[in-house]
């Protein structure tokens, strides 16, 4: 039987819009350059995102001196109709779920988890 990570291509179970998303909600004052280093994208891709989502109302950001920072607008819905019932923040709650508690999990088991 293959596994999850032997099938074909590299996708996803998440959009990069969901990737850049889940980085600013995590480090409300990261860098352009930081999320796209950690979805895999340019930093211009990043960019494109971050300015759609606060088009969108998803995000908002402000200036503190010569950083962004932003906040992620938790109670808007998603936009697709399967999932138009759920909101942000449901989504990053659901997704940061066990951050503070992964070190503890990863030493009961070698084996790294994937989504």
């Amino acid at each position: 039987m293959r596994s999850a990570s032997e099938g074909n291509g590299r996708w996803t179970f998440l959009t990069n819009h969901a990737h850049v998303l889940l980085s600013i909600a995590s480090d409300p004052e990261v860098r352009l350059r930081d999320i796209a280093d950690a979805v895999g994208i340019t930093e211009r891709a990043a960019q494109r995102i971050v300015s759609s989502l606060v088009a969108d109302g998803y995000l908002v950001r402000s200036r503190v001196g010569r950083r962004s920072h932003y906040e992620v607008t938790a109670d808007l819905s998603l936009r697709h109709s399967i999932e138009s019932h759920h909101t942000v923040g449901e989504l990053v709650r659901l997704l940061s779920e066990g951050e503070a508690a992964e070190p503890a999990s990863r030493s009961a088991s070698s084996e790294p988890q994937q989504l």
